[in-house]
């Protein structure tokens, strides 16, 4: 076991750094002056529309779209448009400001998953230098319990069919199955959730390393999936982190070529399950 829990990866150290170089005040200042300019250009078009319609040549709906005729909110009441506008341009701006936090890189793919649908409703936070502060430093409070909780789902997550996965503990090797697929053209990488957790696997161990985390175009599952394209008949696969071998039926089994890392990772699980590993 080791000796320190290193559970505070180096993200959102302050608040007011979450956004980087970028000025908290910059970012709401230019989204209110964009949307402000936006429904003066819908008021503008809405008095151009009754001019031209006054003239038989119809509205902006029927003279200024090429297709898909009512589908653009331009052409709508400012009232009914401005609402969605807004709720379009906070979403893409909480979504931003969510990537430059960091704290998707602790996120496992459920607790990221559910931070999406959060922004999929109608009832949006406005982007505010309040609304701003208070989600990230409330996130920053909490950035431990997020890894953590990361950890404990990926735990959970094994099957205990296998004698080789520990109901106590992470061991130096686990089993999942239908990471992979085969058929006539060799083997394929599945898409799925166990696809996720072994991107969330790969996050954890370099977070606990204090390493920087690989994105999803360059994470453990893209590398592999590479190679497998690469190699439809070979069933190995190995980087920093893992040895990974796969077989015809689904199943892998991943080697941690970190043991230290695996540690820290006990001590984890041993703190939301107390007494597992010291009975084992």
């Amino acid at each position: 076991m080791s000796e320190t829990i290193h559970t505070e990866p180096e993200v959102l150290t302050d608040p007011t750094d979450v956004i980087c170089s970028t000025s908290i005040e910059r970012i709401v200042t230019g989204r209110n002056a964009a949307l402000a300019r936006i429904e003066a250009l819908i008021l503008q078009l809405d008095d151009i529309s009754l001019l031209t319609f006054s003239l038989g040549a119809g509205t902006a709906k029927e003279w200024g779209m090429q297709q898909y005729r009512y589908d653009c909110l331009l052409m709508e009441k400012a009232d009914k448009a401005m609402k969605v506008i807004t709720r379009n341009l906070d979403r893409s701006i909480w979504r931003d400001l969510m990537k430059r936090s960091g704290m998707l890189s602790i996120m496992d793919a459920e607790a990221r998953d559910q931070w999406y649908r959060s922004l999929e409703g109608n009832d949006i936070p406005a982007v505010s230098e309040a609304n701003i502060l208070s989600t990230f430093e409330q996130l920053h409070l909490n950035k431990g319990k997020v890894f953590e909780r990361g950890v404990i789902n990926v735990f959970k997550g094994l099957s205990w069919d296998f004698k080789t996965n520990s109901p106590c503990k992470f061991g130096v090797k686990i089993i999942v199955t239908g990471l992979v697929k085969y058929d006539r053209w060799g083997f394929g990488l599945n898409h799925g959730w166990q696809r996720d957790r072994l991107a969330d696997l790969e996050r954890m161990l370099m977070i606990l390393d204090e390493k920087p985390v690989p994105d999803n175009r360059s994470d453990v599952t893209r590398r592999l999936g590479d190679h497998i394209d690469a190699n439809r008949h070979n069933n190995c696969y190995e980087d920093e982190m893992f040895t990974i071998r796969y077989f015809r039926k689904g199943t892998a089994h991943i080697t941690f070529k970190r043991p230290e890392l695996v540690d820290k990772l006990n001590d984890i699980v041993a703190k939301h399950f107390p007494g597992i590993l010291a009975a084992k």
